[in-house]
């Protein structure tokens, strides 16, 4: 059996200073918790698919004839205004949904849906600002770091 010489344990291993508790932090590694970027990102992308319900459920009633006119420039194409609403429901919801499962394709499908947005706000200027900032902020929290590192340590 060791003997004990000051702060060191008997057996010879690690100090009262190191380990779980007196390590120092490696932040690089592997993070369980999801990051703040996904989980902001998760909400924006729902309430996103959540307000192209709410256009496509609007679509049907009375102003349905005023929302096709703004979303297909004819009035009488409310059929195809209130499924170009849900499919966007759909690609908004469906990957936030995914999201913080840590599914790495919805990354990819919000990516590639923010700079989509992206390119639809640039060419509507100045009338899409929000928008822009929305698809803005979303692309960006899909690229930082910690989003990066949680989606490719699974």
């Amino acid at each position: 059996m060791a003997e004990q010489r000051g702060d060191e344990p008997v057996d010879g291993g690690p100090g009262p200073y190191s380990g779980l508790f007196g390590a120092v932090p490696d932040t690089h590694s592997y993070q369980a918790a999801t990051p703040k970027q996904v989980t902001v990102a998760a909400v924006i992308s729902a309430g996103l698919g959540a307000m192209c319900l709410l256009l496509a459920a609007l679509a049907l009633t009375s102003a349905g004839g005023q929302i096709s006119e703004v979303l297909t420039g004819s009035r009488g194409n409310t059929p195809v205004a209130v499924a170009a609403a849900l499919v966007c429901a759909v690609v908004y919801l469906v990957p936030a949904l995914y999201l913080r499962k840590r599914r790495p394709w919805s990354r990819y499908v919000l990516i590639a849906v923010a700079a989509l947005g992206i390119a639809g706000g640039v060419m509507a200027l100045p009338a899409s600002l929000l928008g822009l900032a929305i698809h803005v902020t979303l692309l960006t929290l899909m690229l930082q770091r910690p989003t990066k590192l949680w989606f490719n340590h699974r």
